[in-house]
């Protein structure tokens, strides 16, 4: 099971729908509108297949941080969400991060973090955010396998590499 995780607001909701889109799809077809989304309450349950393995990914709700590692036992890998269009959000998914970071029972856990909304005007560039992050200390330091996306699930830019990773990561 893989974890989605991030600050309210962030588009996890979107990123399943528009992943769930591409399987469904010619990964070069056209994605489309996106569809309207609503801020998780509680968690949903998504069933992505990559490469004929099916991947169930566990979205929680941001409201639920603060019970996000009564969830880490079941699960193999996080994706961690980071809305790359509100500066106001960066200390707190920073620290939110961190906690998912020095969780013991993810200390081997491959995690991604992802920038998403990167197609949204910003008043600070990608550049900033992710030093203001410190994020080179944070991957450094972390005792995971940590990798770093750029993504825009409303166009989808950047989807087709989040699929990759989790076919990556899936164990055989």
């Amino acid at each position: 099971m893989c974890l989605l995780l991030g600050a309210t607001g962030v588009g996890k909701t979107l990123l399943l729908k528009r992943l769930q889109r591409i399987n469904q799809k010619d990964s070069h077809a056209e994605l489309g509108e996106p569809p309207a989304t609503l801020p998780t309450v509680g968690t949903n349950l998504t069933d992505i297949t990559v490469h004929k393995k099916r991947i169930t990914v566990r979205e929680l709700g941001g409201c639920m941080g603060p019970i996000w590692p009564s969830y880490y036992g079941d699960c193999s890998s996080v994706i961690f969400m980071v809305d790359a269009a509100n500066t106001t959000q960066v200390s707190s998914s920073c620290i939110q991060l961190l906690s998912v970071l020095s969780a013991e029972a993810l200390e081997t856990t491959s995690v991604l973090i992802l920038f998403n909304k990167v197609d949204i005007p910003c008043p600070m560039s990608l550049v900033e955010m992710k030093s203001l992050f410190r994020l080179d200390d944070i991957i450094s330091c972390a005792t995971q396998p940590v990798t770093v996306l750029e993504v825009s699930a409303r166009s989808g830019q950047g989807l087709l590499d989040v699929l990759k990773w989790l076919h990556s990561i899936q164990k055989e």
